[in-house]
């Protein structure tokens, strides 16, 4: 069962649909900008929020970052973790330009991470790529809000994901 959502209008479909609220996120091996493999035991006892996007190099993507980032320094035991299929040299160059320290910036180049939280896109010139997505959960790994962002070129709903924290 696929998830339908749009690019400017046109239909695009995921590999699937998110994880339900309630559920517990499944281990990951994704890479940071220092070629270090980073996985869930690595957030223990954090709460986090997954920013799920199609690359970091596009304005809402960086914006998501840029937000998440502002947010991530005002909340108490909680990380945001970056998630897309860019190479870790670019996050790592993007992050260092716009001064990213409050998030992990992380790449699924080469990881299952996509199909397995379902954001993999099926379709259109950005198949291979991944959704635009959050998924916040609680520090025990349980899932307490999840977003599908249903038109690509929009902005996840930030209140929304930042309220599920508190």
């Amino acid at each position: 069962m696929s998830t339908t959502i749009t690019l400017k209008g046109n239909e695009v479909h995921t590999i699937g649909i998110l994880p339900s609220v309630g559920t517990t996120v499944r281990d990951f091996a994704l890479v940071d900008s220092g070629l270090q493999v980073k996985t869930l035991s690595n957030f223990d006892g954090k709460k986090k929020v997954f920013n799920i996007f199609p690359s970091i190099d596009t304005g809402i993507c960086a914006a998501s970052a840029r937000k998440f980032n502002e947010e991530a320094s005002k909340m108490h035991n909680t990380v945001v973790i970056n998630v897309s299929k860019d190479l870790p040299f670019a996050l790592g160059r993007f992050c260092a330009a716009e001064g990213l320290n409050n998030v992990e910036t992380l790449s699924d180049f080469r990881s299952s991470f996509g199909d397995d939280y379902e954001v993999t896109i099926t379709d259109s010139p950005m198949k291979g790529l991944l959704s635009r997505a959050v998924i916040v959960t609680d520090e025990n790994n349980k899932i307490i809000y999840t977003e599908q962002v249903s038109e690509i070129t929009h902005e996840p709903d930030y209140e929304a994901a930042i309220a599920a924290l508190k």
